[in-house]
């Protein structure tokens, strides 16, 4: 439809990725299929986007190089900013992935039953009891949590360092990949620098109490260095690997790596 074949402005990869970066994931879609224009997507990036699927693999380019920027900025030493307990947000705000967002839709699980499977590239894949879990060194802190949508709120978790969690487990921390698959069918995943982040933890209790129901029960990961999504609640599983898995809201486009 847009035969062109000129060749593409030198600043295009500039000028996509900072158009792109700050929007959320609906705009972004608007800003290549209308806002920008087909005819003039052409122009900048030298390719015949006609369609959706040519739109879509754009994104997905812009994702990818998002992903590796934020992977190679990370800092390993740099923490999130931690808070006094008269800065904590009450009452916290609920949010999850499902429909109607409602806690009562959260999962009941019964804390006796309860198994933490671990999977993959692990020495010790044993799986953990709460009483076990509970028994771990615990750390606290208050941290901001931030939601893609717009919002944060500030809340206190307590729970063990995941980096002492995979040392218990002899994981293999050369692996790439950490995966959480969660009893209300959650699925994401995180890069193995940021699982051995001090302030990575999993979270057991919940500003002095033990984590309710609708913020995750059992156990959450807390991990204030990403956004809201990649804190998964209700952690049933625990896999490491080399396979990019992704995550329930990553295939539909969210950044996977969605650092802050």
């Amino acid at each position: 439809m847009f035969g062109v074949n000129k060749k593409p402005h030198p600043d295009t990869g500039v000028i996509l990725r900072e158009a792109a970066r700050g929007l959320d994931n609906t705009t972004r879609r608007m800003f290549v299929r209308r806002a920008v224009g087909l005819g003039t997507l052409t122009l900048l990036t030298g390719c015949d986007v006609t369609d959706g699927f040519s739109a879509e693999a754009v994104l997905s380019r812009i994702s990818d190089f998002n992903d590796r920027v934020q992977a190679w900025l990370f800092s390993p030493h740099r923490l999130a900013r931690e808070y006094p307990e008269s800065a904590i947000t009450r009452p916290f705000p609920f949010n999850s992935f499902y429909q109607p967002n409602t806690p009562d839709k959260a999962p009941v699980i019964d804390p006796v039953s309860y198994r933490l499977n671990i999977t993959g590239r692990a020495d010790r894949r044993d799986d953990w009891t709460l009483d076990q879990l509970y028994a771990l060194p615990r750390a606290a802190q208050i941290t901001r949590h931030i939601c893609i949508e717009g919002w944060s709120a500030i809340g206190k978790w307590s729970g063990v360092r995941f980096s002492e969690f995979l040392r218990r487990i002899g994981a293999d921390t050369h692996a790439k990949y950490v995966t959480f698959r969660c009893d209300d069918n959650y699925v994401t995943s995180i890069d193995m620098p940021s699982a051995l982040h001090p302030q990575t933890q999993l979270s057991f209790w919940f500003d002095g109490h033990l984590l309710p129901r609708e913020y995750g029960f059992p156990m959450k990961l807390r991990i204030p260095t990403k956004l809201g999504f990649k804190n998964p609640k209700h952690v049933g599983e625990i896999e490491i690997g080399n396979d990019y898995v992704g995550g329930t809201w990553e295939t539909v486009g969210y950044n996977w790596f969605s650092g802050l």
